[in-house]
């Protein structure tokens, strides 16, 4: 298969993990006969350096004519500790999301039995958590209309009833092919917008009576993840609360540097990790690389070649095994490796296994 794959590094630790899941990508795709080409494009603080503009319209093209994005993270210092910055690195994802009409980001949620220690839950708890938080991207506050004075301000959460139905139909489609059990995150009780979210659910839920269909409030969804990480297979909810609640599921695994996502829609797939771009620990080695090695498998997943994503995960469970980690997860009085160096041992064992 001929691939063409637009890499966005970004900011911060960015370059350093984009480097990493080039190197198994190129792996993979050696190994299993694949024709891949790599394409860079700046994003983020990089691409206002050099353009002013996050997300310029170079990138766009280059992601627009690619067959999947690498994208790694967006931020810096510079602007976060600026209120007063009028362009922002994270506008060029938004910019990206809406450009490439992203509606969807699915987050699966997956413990790995042997860093269940490092997680804050009970063992108990959280061995054996599975589910997928399935997020619309494209609606509510980030993208509605907003007013910002020195005495007021406001954000408006806006969405149409196509833009919950196709996002639902996602998450119909995930929990099908799962354990059929889906629950819809809302706040019906105190806002309209959630309201149209559970009408909807309700209207969908006679097209899918295979599936079992629940509705929970935000709030009492958070505590359940803690509380009852199991019960879950399949969520969806509304953009801010969908940003808020992956953040909170990733924590669950022990550590953000394990868990990869894919936003698609319209047009070009993406696929990241879910952290940010940490900027504090850039050009140090220590970045944990094991989220974007594993957004590489989901890629491999989008486009059916289900070997060379199960080859991917095989190797990283591999390296978690063998305590090949990077110092966020090592266990105690283990050498630990640096951010190239679990991406060289990953490649090097889907090469020779």
């Amino acid at each position: 298969m001929k691939l063409n794959i637009a890499v966005l590094a970004g900011d911060g630790i960015g370059p350093e993990i984009s480097r990493a899941g080039v190197k198994v990508m190129k792996a993979v795709c050696d190994k299993f006969g694949h024709d891949v080409t790599f394409v860079p494009a700046l994003v983020g603080a990089a691409a206002i350096d050099a353009t002013g503009n996050p997300f310029p319209e170079e990138t766009y093209e280059i992601c627009r004519d690619a067959d999947a994005v690498l994208f790694s993270a967006v931020g810096d210092l510079r602007f976060d500790n600026n209120p007063d910055a009028k362009v922002r690195p994270e506008q060029g994802l938004l910019a990206m999301r809406k450009k490439l009409g992203l509606y969807a980001n699915i987050r699966p949620v997956e413990t790995f039995e042997c860093l269940v220690h490092k997680s804050p839950l009970r063992p108990e708890l959280v061995e054996g958590a599975d589910f997928v938080c399935i997020r619309e991207l494209t609606g509510g506050m980030y993208f509605g209309e907003k007013f910002e004075s020195d005495d007021e301000a406001y954000d408006t959460c806006a969405y149409t009833r196509h833009e919950i139905e196709r996002i639902l139909r996602v998450a119909y489609d995930y929990a099908r092919r799962r354990r059929k059990h889906l629950t819809v995150v809302d706040k019906a009780n105190v806002l309209a917008s959630s309201r149209l979210w559970r009408k909807v659910a309700k209207e969908m839920s006679a097209e899918y009576p295979d599936v079992t269909t629940d509705s929970m409030y935000v709030d009492n969804a958070a505590m359940s993840m803690i509380q009852n990480p199991k019960f879950f297979d399949v969520m969806v909810t509304e953009n801010t609360f969908g940003d808020i609640l992956t953040d909170e599921g990733s924590v669950i695994t022990g550590s953000m540097g394990l868990l990869p996502s894919a936003s698609t829609g319209e047009s070009t797939p993406v696929f990241e990790p879910i952290h940010g771009s940490w900027p504090q620990a850039a050009g140090k080695d220590i970045a944990n690389p094991v989220a974007q090695i594993l957004s590489v498998a989901m890629l491999f997943d989008y486009f059916n070649l289900t070997q060379e994503a199960a080859a991917v995960r095989r190797a990283v469970n591999e390296s978690l095994d063998r305590c090949v980690r990077t110092p966020d997860i090592q266990i105690e009085g283990e050498k630990s490796y640096g951010t190239q160096a679990v991406a060289d041992w990953i490649a090097d064992y889907v090469a020779n296994h």
